[in-house]
């Protein structure tokens, strides 16, 4: 018999074949997981890849790991030729992030941030970690947004009301600066304020009825003044040293209000509205609540100490769902005093484990 022929092994198929053979969509999703700049490089690939960067359905707006640290100038003409040749497709997410930043690049992220919502983005990432950006005092206008993560960034008055915000659930504001007098939102679900500042001197407003979940950690500035949210259900407080609510006479010892000598932060002005229950009014309805002192997060207190409500009537600036107050603490100081006093005028009574 003839020998038989032999058989042309098939080629390998190589990764880049693979992934080639899955749908456009799929590509584009993929895509979006890259810096721009990795993500336009792909068009060399092959032929089919040659345009699909242009519908990526997110945008990463960040330098490359080799560039090591990252200005806003690097990027500032691949960015500005990047949206011309884009196509305008809805984007999911965009992220802007950058090292360093100066003065002379504001007008151009503002740009990209308008850009963003033109495209009708969902979630919006906003991180400047050298300077502050100082974002227009222009509201945003999107029934599409439902997402913005602010970190390192200015905000002015206009920018933190939210009523053509009508889809934006949650909002993270991280080391900003806040130049308003008020955060209004009728959406809003999640509010984190982590380590921002706020430099005016009356007392901001937080009106967010349907809010579920809030965070306030390590602020400085006047204590918010959070109005009614009956939705709460988990709140996190942790105001920090930082607070320009302390009493001004701590320091020297004398309780406040001996010899009629209350500073202004005890006995407050009244047009400000401090006269009124200034965070338990806005949180009376969260099942979990922890309000935080500086210093307290040791895992191993000496002193625990359980509360529970007497038979008396229910005060209404507390939640109807709180059922037990723990105070942890390593020694019962003078501050420790202050705060069961405090809480026993709610009703509330004490004893040890």
């Amino acid at each position: 018999m003839p020998p038989r022929k032999k058989r042309n092994s098939a080629p390998p198929v190589s990764v880049t074949d693979r992934i080639g053979a899955l749908p456009d969509s799929i590509l584009h999703h993929v895509l979006s997981f890259l810096p721009a700049q990795a993500a336009v490089r792909t068009c060399v690939l092959a032929r089919r890849w040659r345009y699909l960067w242009r519908y990526t359905t997110g945008l990463r707006i960040v330098g490359l790991e080799e560039d090591g640290e990252y200005k806003v100038s690097d990027l500032h003409k691949f960015v500005e030729h990047l949206l011309i040749l884009r196509e305008r497709t809805d984007l999911d997410t965009v992220q802007i992030k950058f090292d360093e930043f100066c003065e002379e690049d504001q007008p151009c992220v503002n740009l990209w941030v308008r850009f963003a919502v033109m495209c009708k983005v969902r979630a919006l990432t906003l991180h400047i970690s050298d300077e502050r950006l100082n974002l227009d005092d222009l509201p945003l206008v999107s029934r599409h947004l439902r997402t913005l993560d602010l970190d390192g960034v200015a905000l002015q008055k206009f920018f933190l009301d939210f009523a053509s915000c009508p889809a934006l659930e949650n909002l993270n504001m991280s080391y900003c600066s806040i130049f308003a007098g008020k955060v209004s939102s009728r959406s809003l679900k999640h509010l984190s304020i982590y380590y921002c500042s706020y430099d005016l001197d009356c007392r901001i407003h937080i009106s967010t009825p349907c809010l579920v979940s809030l965070k306030i950690d390590h602020y400085s500035g006047r204590t918010p003044f959070l109005e009614n949210m009956a939705l709460l259900e988990s709140a996190h407080v942790y105001l920090s040293n930082y607070c320009e609510d302390a009493c001004l006479n701590h320091a020297s010892g004398v309780f406040c209000g001996a010899n009629n000598n209350a500073c202004q932060n005890c006995v407050p002005i009244k047009d400000d509205c401090s006269r009124e229950c200034v965070l338990l009014g806005g949180i009376s309805s969260a099942k979990h609540l922890k309000l935080l002192p500086e210093n307290s997060t040791g895992p191993n207190h000496k002193v625990v100490i359980k509360g529970s409500y007497s038979s008396m009537e229910r005060p209404s600036a507390i939640s109807e769902h709180l059922n037990i107050v723990e105070v942890k603490c390593n020694v019962i100081d003078e501050k420790i005093l202050k705060v069961l006093k405090f809480l026993t005028t709610f009703n509330i009574r004490f004893g040890f484990l």
